[in-house]
């Protein structure tokens, strides 16, 4: 059965770039970004671990670790290190499981047998502190991930967790927010002093609450 949204992230020991993984033991008390690659050696996968590399600031900034997976042994990864320097002018700084023998994989269903019964397609996992998924996105292994939409997203969960507040569509850091329906205006007075802008009772907008 596929994971949903609430679940607990299977934990797993298996082999890195950066060492033997025990999963959970891993993240810590850390969100982590869990996202896998259909094979070594690919091009649109090499462009996305060059970018995740690059943005290892802006995770840590969200007490966020990023770790990547494909079925591939460790020693292709170990030799496609150096492609991914070479091409994207930024070394690997995060670990990339090596799960060949799928177990990785297969407890987090991200393997689909009508798009390649062997690889991974390019699933995206977020995991937040108490081990649980938040977010899923799978892409197909022609597209190339977008890693600005997926800050945003850790950015919401991030807010909406501290406060209660939703965030609306196209929202980017720093927006005016959304006041949960399940919020009275009279706990709303409390939790929101600065005021909103009621447009319906259930579309209250208010600004941003920790900026």
């Amino acid at each position: 059965m596929a994971l949903q949204l609430g679940d607990t992230a299977p934990d797993f020991t298996q082999e890195s770039t950066e060492g033997p993984i025990s999963f959970h033991q891993w993240a810590g008390d850390s969100w982590v970004i869990l996202f896998s690659h259909p094979a070594d050696f690919t091009p649109v996968c090499t462009t996305e671990l060059g970018e995740v590399s690059r943005l290892k600031p802006e995770f840590e900034r969200r007490n966020t670790k990023a770790i990547g997976l494909s079925v591939d042994p460790l020693d292709d990864h170990q030799r496609w290190v150096g492609d991914i320097e070479e091409t994207q002018g930024c070394g690997l700084n995060f670990p990339l499981l090596a799960d060949a023998d799928r177990s990785v994989s297969e407890a987090y269903g991200m393997i689909h047998p009508n798009a390649s019964g062997t690889n991974t397609v390019r699933s995206v996992f977020i995991i937040d502190p108490a081990k649980k998924v938040r977010l899923t996105i799978t892409y197909p292994p022609s597209t190339g991930r977008n890693f600005s939409e997926i800050l945003r997203v850790l950015d919401s969960l991030q807010l909406t967790d501290g406060y209660k507040v939703a965030t609306p569509v196209n929202w980017q850091d720093g927006d005016d927010v959304i006041i949960v329906p399940s919020i009275d205006n009279e706990k709303a007075k409390e939790l929101f002093p600065n005021g909103w802008d009621e447009k319906k009772p259930y579309l209250r907008v208010t600004k941003q609450p920790n900026k």
